[in-house]
């Protein structure tokens, strides 16, 4: 595993939490280093309640959470935040009533880095962007959407980027776009990434390792290389 100053990114050990008292995940335990870390599982197997806990937007009921060598397991979303890690919901995740270019500049409230600078480099990594600047969010394509959700994302200049789902629903232009993307934020910026997908076959071209959910439980955390087909069916329960 890649690791940043001899320790990982992210720890979590025996992690649980769910909704209305009802555990979805069950004792997860996992190590992230620099890397694309890739969360694989069939709907309903607990992703998106896994990265919006580590987010801290979802209390865990047990179990801790560390990030870059400290416990964040109680702080709250913002302060994981403004400690260097960023989160792009599954859904749109922008503010409707704003800009384009409003909404980069709201993630650009945490960092030190003037947000000329950062937007400047969002736009490069994004061009379509820089045409959309004036365009109320709310009227986006989803592909656009998830563009500036992203792009607000890396205003904040995070150490470790949750991507839930970023290609859900959209077209296969889009799809292979992002995945380049997810590549290059990892290699080009040096950003960590934990990234939660259904698309197991696109989503393994760009992981280093991989943890299967199967049911809110981890069924599986390897290398990407040494999943095999038989591994990830049984993960999925098919």
């Amino acid at each position: 595993m890649s690791e940043t100053n001899g320790t990982p990114m992210l720890e979590a050990s025996g992690l649980r939490s769910g909704y209305h008292g009802v555990n979805v995940l069950k004792d997860i335990s996992f190590e992230v280093g620099n890397e694309v870390f890739t969360v694989l599982g069939a709907n309903g197997a607990g992703k998106t309640t896994l990265l919006a806990t580590l987010a801290r937007l979802i209390p865990s009921t047990a179990g801790s959470i560390s990030f870059l060598g400290d416990d964040v397991t109680r702080i709250p979303a913002f302060e994981t935040a403004a400690r260097g890690m960023g989160y792009v919901p599954q859904e749109r995740g922008v503010f409707p009533d704003l800009t384009v270019m409003e909404n980069l500049t709201v993630g650009g409230m945490i960092g030190e880095r003037s947000r000329e600078e950062r937007i400047e480099e969002v736009v490069e990594l994004f061009p379509d962007l820089g045409n959309l600047g004036n365009q109320v969010a709310g009227t986006l394509s989803g592909g656009e959407s998830r563009m500036v959700a992203c792009g607000r994302a890396l205003m904040q200049d995070p150490a470790l980027l949750l991507l839930d789902e970023p290609t859900a629903g959209l077209s296969p232009l889009y799809v292979d776009m992002f995945f380049e993307k997810i590549t290059e934020i990892h290699q080009d910026k040096g950003v960590g990434i934990i990234l939660a997908e259904q698309n197991a076959t696109k989503a393994l071209e760009v992981a280093d390792r991989v943890m299967v959910l199967s049911l809110g439980e981890a069924f599986a955390v390897m290398d990407a290389a040494n999943l095999t087909t038989d591994q990830l069916k049984e993960g999925y329960r098919i």
